[in-house]
Formats: C-alpha cells, structure tokens, sequence
C-alpha cells in the first residue's frame, strides 16, 4: 500500500503556548480543543502536527521527537527564523524553546539537518528529502573532525557541555588550521556557551572570530557560519 499518512502527537504543557510558538513560526492552527482533553493541531503547508496537553508536564522531562524531511532544509530555517525574529526579536538559541542551525550531522549521513525544540520541550528534527539531498564527502582536517563530533552531542543530544569539551581540546591543538575551519569551530563553541550561560566566554570566542581576517571567497563559503555569529551577538547586545 502507497501513499499513507503518519502525523506526531506530541504532548505539551500548554497547547495555548504551543499555538502561539508554532503560529510565529508561519504555522496556522486548524484545531483546538479545550474539553475533555486539550488538543491542537497546527499546519504549515504538509507539515502537520498534533498536541495534547498533561497537567503537571515538565518540558525539560520531554523526550516527545519527530523528523520532518523537507526539499530544502535551509529555506525551511531562514522561514522560521524571519518568523522567530518578528515574534521574540532575535533567533532563540538556548534554552527552551530553541532553534539550532542546519548544520551537517556526521550520524546521518553529514546531510545538514537542524533542529526546533518546542515549549513542550519536543524535538522537532528536520532533514532533507534523501531523494533531494546532496551528499557531499565529510571534512577530513581535524578541527573540522571535531566540530562534526561536537555537533552530534550538542545539536543532536541537547549534551552542550560535552560539546564543549570536545571543541576546546581541538581549539587548544589547532595549530594552523585553515581559517574556515576556525571560524566555523569558534561559532558552534560560542553558540554552545551561550547555551551553557556562559556569556562573558561567547564574547571572547566571537571577538576571535571578528579578527580573523577573511577575503572575499572565504566569507563568500563561511556566510553561514558568519550569519550564525551575527545572532549570538544579537543575542549578547539583548542582555
């Protein structure tokens, strides 16, 4: 049998603070039930995706996750974060709710996937369509090596200080790295200070990258990266 149909439900603390999370992000709510039991459905476009609430829910307890494939995994996110911006000001990078950056996951298959974790604390993880998805060869330096490793704990398992760790033993060998490659470490450390509180230490690490210098081809091939530091300063100036 072809063509069915599978849609998550995921459970919440709140579907009134799920609706309003999800609506800024450019979902539209098709159902809401108060009584018995509160339910929401939200859409956007074929993304569908149901809530219950449960009295006594704790988000950071939550071990609710999806995977939504998608044509294009890097429009999906420049969406959201456009919404994220209007709603809250700033993309949200840590905390709950939170939203990492399509980065390429060494545990599936280095596709650049990324990652929105809700108010109810589910995982709502997004990668590209494997019949649209670009393979490419991993990196092989090895500060490179070690962002890939540090991403599958930070991105992947929500473990940041394990992260950490794994950065600052290959920042501390680093050496002459190429530059992109440095640059690309330095964000990912500095976003995972900033999700460990740490904001005195995400400073220091994006004054790093700030002097580093860059030619035109090389911010060209970081924009990404680059785009990723200017909102952990935005994040910063918030206060």
């Amino acid at each position: 049998m072809a063509n069915e149909t599978t849609v998550p439900a995921l459970p919440c603390r709140s579907i009134d603070e799920i609706e309003e999370f999800y609506t800024a992000l450019g979902f539209t709510r098709t159902y809401h039930q108060v009584r018995p039991n509160p339910y929401l459905v939200v859409r956007r476009e074929d993304i569908h995706l149901h809530f219950f609430a449960m009295p006594g829910f704790n988000p950071e307890d939550s071990y609710g996750t999806c995977i939504i494939t998608v044509p294009d995994t890097g429009a999906l996110f420049s969406a959201f974060a456009e919404g994220m911006r209007s709603a809250y000001g700033k993309l949200l990078i840590s905390g709950i709710p939170r939203m990492t950056r399509p980065r390429k996951r060494k545990n599936a298959d280095n596709l650049a996937g990324f990652t929105i974790v809700d108010p109810g604390g589910n995982w709502i993880r997004i990668f590209p369509s494997s019949k649209d998805a670009i393979q490419e060869e991993p990196p092989t330096g090895r500060l490179a090596t070690a962002v890939r490793n540090a991403v599958v704990m930070g991105d992947s398992r929500g473990d940041h200080r394990q992260a950490a760790k794994i950065l600052d033993g290959a920042l501390a060998r680093a050496g002459d790295a190429p530059d992109a490659d440095l640059v690309e470490a330095l964000v990912y450390r500095a976003e995972m200070a900033l999700a460990l509180s740490d904001r005195e230490r995400a400073g220091e690490l994006l004054a790093r990258v700030r002097a580093i210098p860059l030619d035109a081809a090389e911010r060209e091939r970081l924009a990404e990266s680059l785009a990723g530091a200017d909102d952990l300063e935005a994040v910063l100036s918030d206060g």
